[in-house]
């Protein structure tokens, strides 16, 4: 996994400016959804869970546990969802020796660049699922449905404002990652503006490799398409075999 992006780190206090909480409804509903009916689960963890922007709409359906390896991205995470439960951790390595009825994981998977790292991850999340739990993993792309683009966006806060341009280009078609490229400018306070660059080493995976790893590790597998994302997604379900 990528410790690189400046955003997860020295920037992180900007993440809110750059994906707003607000803008997550319509998906996080979308989440919620294919989880209840996956298995209706009470408890749910999130690997990877960022700044908590999924959390702040899912935490009124499920009571979850919130874990990411970032601490800046934890904090951020707090202040917006003081009623989880926040752990530090790897999701490659995060054991928890307990159960839960349902985990999830979104965004964080984009930064798993090899085989071993997305195994790894969902080795994670099945021993976190108790017999009959969900596992709901929503990668950014995968190979099949790859494409390079551009986008932008950015928000206004009380006394800072933030845009920024977003480049995803692929230098290498025939390995396992892609790069996202950002330029973000930044509008201090006092109005002073300053442009940064960071680069996403990201990962992609085609469909055969998903449904190999996660059956590898023990779940039965289904595959979902949605075009509610921005950019439309494909989402992987599975199922710890056994019942409660």
């Amino acid at each position: 996994m990528s410790e690189g992006p400046k955003l997860y780190s020295e920037l992180a206090s900007w993440f809110h400016l750059l994906t707003s909480p607000a803008d997550y409804a319509e998906e996080a509903e979308l989440y919620r959804g294919i989880l209840v009916e996956a298995c209706s689960p009470e408890t749910v963890l999130e690997l990877g869970s960022g700044g908590g922007n999924n959390a702040s709409h899912l935490k009124r359906h499920f009571e979850l546990t919130l874990t990411d390896h970032s601490p800046d991205m934890l904090a951020l995470s707090r202040a917006i969802n003081p009623e989880c439960e926040h752990v530090l951790g790897d999701m490659r390595s995060l054991r928890l020796g307990r159960t839960f009825d349902a985990v999830f994981a979104h965004d964080a998977l984009a930064y798993l660049t090899t085989e071993d790292d997305l195994s790894a991850a969902m080795e994670t999340a099945f021993v976190h699922c108790r017999p009959g739990a969900a596992a709901l993993f929503v990668p950014d792309y995968v190979r099949e449905r790859f494409s390079e683009a551009t986008r932008h966006g950015g928000h206004d806060g009380p006394s800072r404002a933030l845009r920024y341009l977003e480049w995803t280009w692929d230098p290498d078609p025939t390995d396992s990652t892609y790069l996202v490229d950002f330029a973000y400018l930044l509008r201090e306070e006092d109005g002073e503006v300053r442009a940064v660059h960071d680069r996403h080493a990201c990962g992609v995976f085609d469909r055969s490799t998903w449904v190999r790893l996660l059956e590898g590790v023990g779940f039965r597998t289904e595959r979902r398409e949605t075009q509610e994302t921005p950019w439309g997604s494909e989402l992987f379900v599975g199922i710890r075999p056994g019942s409660a």
